[in-house]
């Protein structure tokens, strides 16, 4: 889980941005923290770059691997 030191840097949003699931080397749409929903690890991708592939990112089950934005960035 994303951890914080502040909260005065950090602001809840209800953008439906946070609802998709991404899948592995797919495009990321906006930078920021995003959460294996699975195994629960995270990476921090900048917009436009690829989220982790498959063969960077493996499960010891057979569930499968996706990608969700739990923390974005407004800077662009």
């Amino acid at each position: 889980m994303a951890i914080y030191s502040n909260d005065k840097y950090l602001k809840k949003s209800n953008s439906n941005a946070f609802d998709y699931i991404y899948s592995p080397g797919e495009e990321v749409p906006y930078s920021g923290i995003y959460i294996c929903e699975n195994c629960k690890k995270e990476v921090a991708c900048n917009e436009g770059d690829p989220l982790p592939p498959q063969n960077k990112h493996q499960h010891n089950t057979l569930n499968p691997i996706g990608w969700k934005l739990i923390v974005a960035t407004e800077s662009r």
